[in-house]
């Protein structure tokens, strides 16, 4: 199926608006991708598609290879509109979500690494975090007590599509917790405490989940308290502390660094 699309009152152009809501979201199962590389990432990590949209000034081999997708031709005016981002190909799609369960996690080596984040509340943080992880080649990553939608398109942008390929999933703190120690998984709580220890001297190359807390308060008593170990990055200047993202890729590549020693 083709159309074409000059108007921003279209109703699916206007039902595409909605789903910049995290609400909207949810209650439709879809969200949009928007970017070739993003789409492609979305695809390879087995999400179904649901529709494109393309400026109607340019083709793209996504659109000629999905012909069973339907596929709208939008003006340069639409494209503008429904876009969220800079995007130099100017094609957005539509897919639909899928459950990002704990239970459907596969750890597949015996010492896995696994990143865990507790109410990260900033979407740029968190895809930021994404990256990073899939970079470093963790196992997974679990997001606890979410405080952002893990479709929010800044997620999905600032991950780099990273969010799709990378294992995922999101459940509450306790059920997290007993899912690692049932795996006999060493927990360490990245925190700024008096017994924490510096991150470099620490043995990263047993069964670890690193776990990371907010911008803005850290880790919650929960966390602290049930952490076997906690990790503190040295500061040498005035600053106390790093935005989560570039803390966690500060130790995650020092525990890279060691289990490829």
């Amino acid at each position: 199926m083709e159309a074409t699309i000059t108007s921003t009152s279209n109703p699916k152009i206007k039902h595409l608006l909605r789903l910049h809501k995290a609400s909207e979201r949810k209650a439709n199962g879809l969200f949009l991708v928007e970017g070739l590389k993003e789409i492609q990432a979305a695809m390879a990590g087995g999400f179904q598609l649901h529709s494109l949209y393309l400026n109607s000034q340019r083709e793209s081999t996504l659109a000629t290879q999905n012909t069973d997708v339907p596929r709208y031709y939008v003006s340069e005016a639409v494209y503008e509109r429904i876009s969220y981002g800079v995007d130099k190909e100017k094609i957005l799609a539509v897919f639909y979500t899928k459950q990002r369960l704990l239970e459907h996690l596969e750890l597949k080596t015996e010492k896995p690494l696994i990143v865990v984040l507790e109410r990260v509340e900033k979407p740029g943080n968190l895809g930021a975090i994404m990256r990073t992880a899939n970079a470093a080649g963790v196992d997974a990553v679990i997001v606890c007590d979410s405080q952002t939608d893990i479709y929010n398109p800044n997620v999905i942008r600032s991950s780099r599509g990273a969010v799709f390929t990378t294992p995922l999933a999101v459940a509450d703190s306790s059920l997290v917790h007993a899912w690692l120690k049932k795996r006999q998984i060493t927990i360490a709580a990245a925190a700024l405490t008096r017994s924490a220890i510096p991150y470099h001297t620490f043995d990263f190359k047993t069964p670890i989940a690193i776990v990371f807390g907010t911008e803005a308060q850290g880790l919650s008593d929960f966390w602290l308290s049930q952490s076997d170990i906690q990790l503190i990055i040295p500061m040498q200047g005035t600053a106390d502390s790093l935005n989560v993202s570039i803390s966690a890729a500060v130790i995650l590549f020092e525990a890279i660094r060691q289990r490829n020693t």
